[in-house]
C-alpha cells in the first residue's frame, strides 16, 4: 500500500470471509435461493465488470463518461471549490477522473468492497495527481460507512455512479439515500447515475454481451464459493441468464442449474431442480420522475439531471439543503 494513499479498513479479510458465509447459506436455504451482488466483486470479478464496461452492447458507462464530459463545467459551478469528493463504489476510478481534472477537488475517498482492486486504483490517482489528498475506505457500502473527520469539514460531493443505484430494491434504494443524507452534513451534494426505462431489447442485450463476459462475471460467484467456501459443485451445471422482468422493471441475473443436482456448501447440502437458479442480482430501471421522487422522499433536493440524446441515462445532482 503506498504511502500516499490514507487506508482505513472496515471489511477485515476474516470478518467478511464470516460474513459471506453466513450470506450465502442463508440465501441458498431460501426459496427462491438468492446471492447478494456485492459477492460478484472479488479482485477477478472486479476485473470483468471493467471488461463488461468495454462491450458494445454495455450503454450503461459509456452513456454516463459522455454526459459527465459534457456537463462537467455546469457541475462544478453547481459543486464549488475546495471540495472532498467521496466516490462510492469507486471500482477502477475512470469515471472520477473526468471531474478531478476539471473540478476544484482537494480530498478523495475512494469506497469499495474489493480491497485488492480498490488499493490499486486510489494507488494509481495517488500517482498520478500527486496534488490530491488520497484516502480509501475498504467497506461495504449498502451499510453506514463512518467518513474520515478530516474530510466532513468542508463541502463534500459524493458520486455513485453506473446506475448501481439499481442493484437495491426501491424500498433499500430510499433507505440508501436517506442513509447518504445523514451523513453528509448540509451544504453537500450527491451525483448519482440512474439508468432509465427503455426497451427490453437494449436492456438485455447489455447483460447478455456475445462475447460471454457478463456471463463469466456472474459464473464467477460459484468459483468464490469453491475456493472460500470449501463448495463442492461442478460449475459447468449452470448457466448464466439475464432478463428484463417488465413488472418489477429490473434486470434479473440468474445461474440455472442446467441439470437435477445436490452442491455442498460450508458443510451444507442444497437440493437443486434442473432448471432452479440463484437469483444474484437486480439492476432497477427508472423514469426520471420516479427515481426524483425516490430522492425526495430521502430528503435530498433535485437540483439539475442531465441525460444523453437517447434518452438511455440520467445522472443527477441532488443537493442537501439541511
Amino acid at each position: 500500500m503506498t504511502t500516499a494513499v490514507h487506508f482505513y479498513d472496515h471489511e477485515p479479510t476474516e470478518a467478511y470471509s464470516l460474513s459471506m458465509r453466513e450470506d450465502i447459506l442463508k440465501g441458498l436455504r431460501g426459496r427462491p435461493k438468492v446471492s447478494s451482488p456485492k459477492y460478484l466483486y472479488d479482485q477477478y470479478g472486479s476485473v470483468l465488470f471493467e471488461e463488461i464496461c468495454r462491450q458494445p452492447e454495455y450503454y450503461l458507462s459509456r452513456t454516463e463518461e459522455a454526459i459527465l464530459a459534457s456537463v462537467v463545467d455546469e457541475i462544478g459551478e453547481l459543486a464549488g471549490e475546495q471540495l472532498s469528493l467521496i466516490d462510492i463504489g469507486s471500482g477502477a476510478s475512470r469515471k472520477i477522473r473526468l471531474l478531478l481534472e476539471q473540478m476544484s477537488i482537494s480530498n478523495y475517498l475512494g469506497v469499495d468492497i474489493s480491497r485488492d482492486f480498490l488499493i490499486e486504483s486510489t494507488s494509481k490517482l495517488a500517482t498520478d495527481y500527486p496534488w490530491l489528498n488520497v484516502h480509501a475506505i475498504c467497506a461495504d457500502f449498502s451499510k453506514r460507512i463512518p467518513f474520515p473527520v478530516e474530510l466532513t469539514d468542508g463541502r463534500i460531493v459524493a458520486f455513485f455512479p453506473g446506475s448501481s443505484i439499481g442493484n437495491f430494491t426501491p424500498a433499500e434504494a430510499s433507505a440508501f439515500l436517506a442513509g447518504i443524507y445523514h451523513a453528509l452534513p448540509p451544504g453537500s451534494a450527491l451525483l448519482i447515475g440512474v439508468d432509465l426505462i427503455k426497451d427490453p431489447s437494449t436492456l438485455e442485450a447489455a447483460y447478455n454481451d456475445a462475447a460471454g463476459i457478463t456471463a463469466l462475471f456472474n459464473l464467477n460467484l460459484l468459483t468464490r464459493l469453491e475456493t472460500e467456501l470449501d463448495a463442492q459443485l461442478d460449475s459447468g451445471r449452470f448457466f448464466h441468464r439475464a432478463f428484463f422482468n417488465e413488472k418489477h422493471s429490473r434486470i434479473e441475473m440468474h445461474l440455472v442449474s442446467t441439470v437435477e443436482q445436490v452442491v455442498a456448501i460450508a458443510g451444507e447440502t442444497f437440493q437443486f431442480r434442473e432448471g432452479e437458479s440463484i437469483h444474484t442480482e437486480n439492476s432497477y430501471k427508472y423514469s426520471i420522475e420516479g427515481f426524483q421522487t425516490l430522492a425526495q422522499r430521502s430528503g435530498f433536493t433535485c437540483r439539475k439531471v442531465w441525460t444523453d440524446g437517447c434518452g438511455y441515462f440520467s445522472v443527477h445532482y441532488l443537493e442537501h439543503q439541511g
